[in-house]
Formats: structure tokens, sequence, C-alpha cells
């Protein structure tokens, strides 16, 4: 008799194992000429060596399909142990009946793309390697971005997600906040722990954060990095400066994915400095490799009353433009 110990380290063995081990003694049916014994997050299996192997198999679907999912019912758990279901032929089926959802989130969030924009961002992801999110407020950029993160990382597509905003005050002094520099900084990059809060499990999420798989820093924080084998998102690029453009972009190695969004008409840098964005706009659109997706108030996801405030502010702007050019 052959004696297997496996770690259960990549999902939370409560949603593997079941309350009072409801789930695990499901699957310990299907293989009755099997011991199997639950310690925390450790399984230890006593059998002959074959079924320890198919045992293995199996459980690295249930594992993956909770990595997926964020759930397992005992229907997944009978539907993933039966029949011909490896795991490509799984991810096969699962993607045909759910290919419009990017990532399955906590409390059984299904996030998705739900503007025809937010749509072409996803489709131009999966075709180049930089994009460009603009549009306004409420548009859902950094957010279908962030879950476009998430797929990837899930997918094992990348090794980590690296989240960036520029650290531009917007009529506040950063001096005067109370605390040390982390203190001081996460209010700015709040916007990205919210959304990946939604799509990743707490304790998961904090093991991401620990580990450094996934990242959120200050934009200043990379100059002289190499961002490889990683999905990049560098969100409110409307107040990073040229410099602090051409220094981010560069930063991208072979095998990275960058997403840069930001709304052109929310700029909070200082009167005589120019945004990198608006400038990146305009010298990179003929770039292979580059896409450009702009959203509008269609795209708007938010409270009905967030279109009608930009609507307004569009309006008052184009007056003002038309004032001052009969000046």
């Amino acid at each position: 008799m052959q004696e297997k110990e496996i770690l259960i380290e990549e999902v939370n063995p409560l949603d593997l194992f079941g309350a009072n081990e409801a789930k695990l003694n499901l699957i310990k049916q299907y293989y009755p000429k099997l011991k199997i014994v639950a310690r925390g997050n450790q399984l230890k299996i006593f059998g002959d060596s074959e079924t320890i192997q198919t045992f293995e198999k199996k459980l690295n679907l249930l594992i993956h399909h909770i990595e997926t999912y964020s759930a397992l019912t005992t229907g997944n758990i009978e539907e993933l142990l039966v029949g011909d279901n490896s795991e490509g032929n799984m991810t096969s089926q699962a993607n045909k009946s759910n290919d419009e959802v990017l990532v399955y989130g906590n409390r059984g969030l299904h996030v998705k793309a739900r503007t025809k924009n937010q749509r072409k961002l996803v489709e131009a992801s999966e075709k180049n390697d930089m994009i460009f999110a603009v549009g306004p407020a409420g548009t859902g950029k950094t957010y279908t971005a962030v879950a476009l993160a998430v797929r990837a990382l899930k997918n094992k597509e990348v090794k980590r997600i690296i989240l960036t905003r520029p650290a531009v005050e917007a009529g506040e002094n950063l001096g005067f906040l109370p605390g040390d520099l982390k203190e001081k900084l996460d209010p700015y990059l709040r916007p990205l722990y919210d959304a990946l809060q939604d799509m990743i499990r707490h304790e998961k999420l904090n093991e991401y954060l620990e580990s450094g798989t996934i990242q959120i820093a200050p934009l200043a924080f990379m100059r002289g990095r190499t961002l490889d084998n990683a999905f990049v998102i560098l969100d409110e690029a409307q107040n990073a400066t040229y410099s602090q453009m051409k220094m981010f972009l560069t930063r991208m190695g072979k095998s990275a994915q960058f997403i840069i969004t930001g709304d052109a008409s929310q700029v909070d840098l200082p009167k005589n400095q120019r945004s990198g964005l608006i400038t990146c706009l305009k010298i990179l659109k003929d770039i292979e490799g580059v896409s450009i997706i702009k959203l509008d108030g269609r795209d708007v996801i938010r409270h009905k009353l967030v279109k009608r405030i930009i609507s307004a502010f569009e309006s008052n702007e184009t007056d003002a433009q038309h004032d001052k050019s009969k000046q």
C-alpha cells in the first residue's frame, strides 16, 4: 500500500472539503479503495499507486474549478469526477457556456463586459499587448481591466499582476495626510483594492499581496524595473507626466500585457505640466500592437445621474470652447 501527502495551498480547504467535510465525504464515495484523511490543509491518501494517481488528477480538477469559479457545489463534484472531464475538455465546455464571463467573483458575482466599448476593450486585449482605454468616470475602464488581469492570473497566463497609479493630489495636499508613506498613498490606490476584493476572496488576495503575486504601487515605484510575465495596469494615466509615461511604457518586458486607463477631462497636474496620456494617444495611435479604445457616456454603469452629469459637463465645455473661439 502506497501513502501520498497532498498540501492544499491554491484554495481554501473549506471550499474544497465543505463544512464538516461534507464535500470530502462525497468525493470519498468515488474512491472506495482509497483511505483519505484530511488534517487542516493536508490530505493523506492510502491505497495502490495507480488509484492514487487518478485521484490526484481529479483533485486538481476540483481545485482548478474553485480557482476559476470561486465555488464548488456537489453537482460540480459529480460532474468533474465522472465521464470525459479532463481539464482541457472542462475548460472548453465552460468557455462555450460562459464565454462572456471574465471572472467569477465573490458572493456569486459574475464579472463581464456590459457595454459595447467594454467588449471592444476585452477583444482588444486578446489581440494586442498594449491597450489604452480612455473615457469619463463610471465607464468601467479600471474594473474591466482588473477583471482581465485577474482572469489572466487565474488561467496562469501570467505570474503576477502589477497595478499602479500616479500619486497626484486632486485638490488635497499629500504631505498633510496622516500616517507613514504607505498610509498616505493607500487612498490613491483604494479603487484598485476595491476591484480586486470583488473578484478574489479575502484570504487569497492577502496571500497574493504578501507574496508579491499582486503588487499595487505608485507609478514612481516602477522606475528601473523590467515588468515581465505580468499583467500591468496603469490607472488614472491622465495624471502621469510625459516623462513618467515614457518611463512606464518602456518598462514592458517580453511576456507582459499593459492596459493604460485614463480620463483626459480630469487632469490634476499643475498647469505648467502636460498630461503624458494625451500626448501618447497622439504619437502611439499608429503603432502596431497598440490599441486605443474610447469609452463614452453610453458606457457609464454607475447611477443614472452620472450619465446626465457627464453629458452636462461635456455640453458646458463645448459651449465654453465655442465662446472662446468667438473672442
